[in-house]
């Protein structure tokens, strides 16, 4: 689904690299070696989107316990104010684009790649990115011009968010970066805040009434969903200062500065983003369906944390083998994020379980949803195995 610190998804050597880097000693960010964490975070936030979700949420129709009944709250989004760890996985997936990206364009710059190669490829990426996010929400294959939604997934946001951080990556150094970064989160505070809605006033940020909405139906017309609250035009600044984010974590990580540092300084990050996310909330609420600046950086600071936490681990410690699932998951995402969408694995795996739903009782749901998830790894792994990974 993203841009990999390595270009990973290409067909030639890479299954090779990756049992190198499993069973490697530590890590060789700096110099170009497989950020190995990376690829197992990418997996981890998909897990959740694949069936982790439902197999945990599961668990509360069996046992009725307060920790399964915290489990099951944390895996449903929140109506419209505040933060849960469901609200994670779509900031989540933009921060990792933004962390591949240092690396991956300086493996094509150094190989010779000009700057007018670099765009083309990077064009070619968004249109993929957007015609599959059509394909997968937008009602593309439903052939119904009337139904189409042009802007209305996660696909979509990523693309954005990877074009806008594209140009500043490569046209500001990275002081310019940061300062770019922070100014995106304070224009869209802005806009939110100050500039009014006709017919309202500003700084409302109501479900059917805010700024992001009226600049949704003014530029998306016909194609506007409504009714869902999320907004994806003027969200795309803070979808850019997301990926953003990232982009200061990779280039962190692509540093001369010890294992130990790094994961000091992402820690650090971590921390910061998230008190400032939360005291900025006071004047400017957490709202992921307009992706407010406070989201941005409540979001970026756990995903900064979640880095540090694998990068110690996986890169630093050398404990690999048990994130090897989640690598699996992590070196084809946007094959498996496309197949869930078009797809019912739980039709397949029921084959083979089907016939004992009726015996299963309040367990059902939980084998059901455990079998539709081995299925699909299952499918990964024979990818993986077969060094077969879909690259756009």
């Amino acid at each position: 689904m993203e841009e990999e610190q390595t270009v990973q998804l290409s067909t030639e050597g890479v299954c090779e690299e990756v049992k190198s880097a499993m069973s490697s000693k530590g890590s060789d960010v700096a110099s170009g070696g497989r950020l190995v964490s990376l690829d197992a975070l990418r997996g981890f936030d998909m897990f959740w989107i694949i069936g982790g979700a439902v197999i945990f949420t599961s668990l509360d129709k069996i046992f009725h316990h307060p920790v399964t009944a915290f489990i099951n709250q944390q895996l449903k989004h929140v109506e419209w104010e505040g933060f849960r760890f469901e609200d994670l996985i779509m900031p989540l997936f933009l921060f990792i684009v933004g962390v591949a990206m240092p690396f991956s364009f300086k493996k094509r710059l150094g190989r010779g790649d000009s700057k007018k190669t670099l765009y083309l490829h990077i064009i070619k990426r968004v249109l993929i990115l957007w015609i599959l996010g059509m394909m997968a929400q937008g009602r593309l294959l439903e052939y119904d011009f009337s139904k189409l939604r042009l802007y209305c997934n996660t696909l979509h946001s990523i693309a954005a968010g990877y074009l806008i951080s594209s140009l500043i990556m490569l046209n500001m150094k990275p002081i310019w970066q940061i300062i770019t970064t922070v100014v995106l989160m304070l224009l869209f505070w802005a806009l939110m805040t100050f500039v009014p809605v006709p017919g309202h006033g500003a700084g409302i940020l109501k479900p059917d009434v805010n700024f992001a909405i009226y600049v949704e139906e003014l530029v998306m017309g016909r194609f506007f969903s409504s009714g869902s609250g999320y907004t994806w035009v003027l969200s795309s600044i803070t979808f850019t200062a997301t990926v953003m984010l990232g982009v200061l974590a990779g280039h962190l990580l692509r540093s001369e500065k010890t294992e130990l540092a790094k994961f000091f300084w992402l820690f650090a990050l971590g921390i910061g983003c998230l008190l400032l996310g939360m005291v900025w909330s006071n004047w400017f609420p957490i709202i992921k369906h307009l992706w407010t600046s406070s989201m941005v950086l409540l979001a970026g600071g756990w995903s900064y944390l979640l880095l540090a936490l694998f990068y110690l681990i996986i890169d630093v410690w050398a404990f690999k083998k048990w994130a090897f699932g989640f690598v699996v998951i992590g070196m084809n995402a946007i094959a498996v994020y496309m197949s869930v969408q078009l797809f019912n694995f739980r039709n397949i795996g029921n084959i083979f379980v089907g016939g004992l739903s009726e015996r299963l009782g309040d367990w059902n749901g939980l084998v059901q949803a455990i079998e539709a998830f081995a299925v699909i790894w299952l499918i990964l792994y024979w990818m993986y195995r077969k060094k077969t990974f879909i690259k756009i």
